[in-house]
């Protein structure tokens, strides 16, 4: 099999898996709200979801090192087809927090799952020193893609309702579909050649850069904290309920901000190769930090909706640039470890906040999450700055 097919299949799987995503993320507080849940309850599911993933993802960092990276893809996408089908028939509340808690449900527009440290290595010792940043472009622009494909797809209930389909049961039939999709992965994932025997014992998953990991993880969880608070869950539900936007208008809006952010991962590559790494993700995440804030506080919807894809094109170039980052300064044999052991705490510091952001929502504070989520990240983007300008991955020394 040529260098390039593992790389081919990663990023249909991740385009399979982030459109799921993508509808999932929109539907998930009106499929709970149908079933009789309050904005406390949606909160709390999407903590039990990123908390969970993030247990899944710290497993998968100590078992990627020793075992077939295949073989646990494989495994992941069969677990993405049990949540599926458990949310399209599974009605109470704390059954479905066990779900979340165990399955792949994302509430996020992010791909924070026990995928992506598996793809992440992967495509690593697949590409060379300069060309990583630029495949993990490309890897995040596909399932950003995919992402705004999936929540236009949203507006399918909708689109239904003059069939005669009630809402509660297209969004039903969505989650099946998302169940469907699992099982497309694991045929992609198939794809993806077996490791040999030699690579798959190394002495332990973290040694000579466990300083700097460690580091890595305590910095970016407390951006993550402050992303937990705006989840697209919560932020879909906030412009629900403070502007009665329309499921279908909120499909549209999320279709657009993930294109944006998509179109962003390109020229992310793009700016580290002259400004470097760090630089790329402080420089372009302040500003849309501050463009949060200001839709705290916006006069009107066509203000906020603005600002928010205005963040939207800003906010996410830090991601191929920090995968990239990660993967660079480490060894080989730790990869596997590092992109879990610095996921695992961003995604527990996000599984916190979307509890605290629904009890201010149901409190009536609807738009303090978002001047919390700003400022909170605006203080993690000069620490990484301030902690890690000196430390070069291997193309800018």
């Amino acid at each position: 099999m040529d260098r390039s097919s593992p790389v081919t299949a990663l990023l249909a799987a991740r385009a399979v898996r982030d459109f799921g995503d993508g509808f999932v993320a929109v539907l998930l507080p009106v499929h709970l709200t149908l079933l009789g849940f309050s904005a406390v309850e949606v909160g709390v599911m999407a903590t039990a979801a990123l908390l969970g993933s993030s247990l899944l993802t710290l497993g998968i960092g100590a078992l990627g090192g020793r075992h077939d990276h295949r073989r646990l893809l494989i495994a992941a996408a069969g677990l993405m087809v049990a949540s599926g089908v458990a949310f399209a028939f599974v009605h109470d509340f704390a059954l479905l927090l066990v779900i979340a808690f165990v399955g792949t449900i994302n509430p996020s527009s992010g791909s924070v799952s026990v995928f992506a440290p598996l793809e992440q290595t992967v495509l690593t010792a697949a590409s060379a020193d300069r060309e990583r940043t630029a495949m993990f472009a490309r890897y995040s622009l596909v399932g950003a893609l995919a992402g705004a494909v999936g929540a236009l797809a949203a507006a399918v209930p909708d689109i239904l309702a003059p069939w005669g389909l009630d809402q509660f049961q297209a969004i039903r039939l969505m989650f099946v579909l998302y169940a469907l999709l699992g099982i497309a992965g694991a045929l992609l994932y198939r794809l993806v050649p077996k490791r040999p025997p030699a690579e798959a014992r190394p002495p332990a998953a973290l040694g000579p850069s466990k300083g700097i990991v460690v580091r890595m993880a305590l910095l970016f969880s407390v951006d993550s904290f402050g992303s937990g608070f705006v989840v697209q869950s919560l932020l879909a539900l906030w412009l629900f309920e403070t502007f009665d936007l329309s499921l279908s208008a909120a499909g549209l809006f999320f279709f657009w901000s993930g294109v944006l952010a998509a179109f962003s991962f390109p020229v992310a590559a793009w700016l580290a190769r002259h400004i470097g790494l760090i630089n790329t993700m402080v420089f372009t995440h302040i500003p849309a930090n501050l463009c949060l804030i200001l839709a705290a506080f916006a006069p009107s919807l066509p203000v906020v909706l603005a600002l928010l894809l205005i963040r939207a094109a800003l906010s996410q170039m830090d991601v191929p640039t920090r995968t990239s980052y990660v993967m660079a300064v480490v060894t080989e044999a730790e990869r596997p470890a590092a992109a879990s052991f610095t996921t695992v705490p961003r995604s527990i510091a996000a599984a916190i906040s979307p509890s605290i952001g629904g009890a201010l929502f149901a409190a009536g504070w609807q738009a303090l999450p978002l001047v919390l989520s700003g400022t909170i990240k605006t203080a993690y983007d000069l620490a990484l700055l301030f902690q890690l300008r000196h430390v070069k991955p291997p193309e800018e020394r």
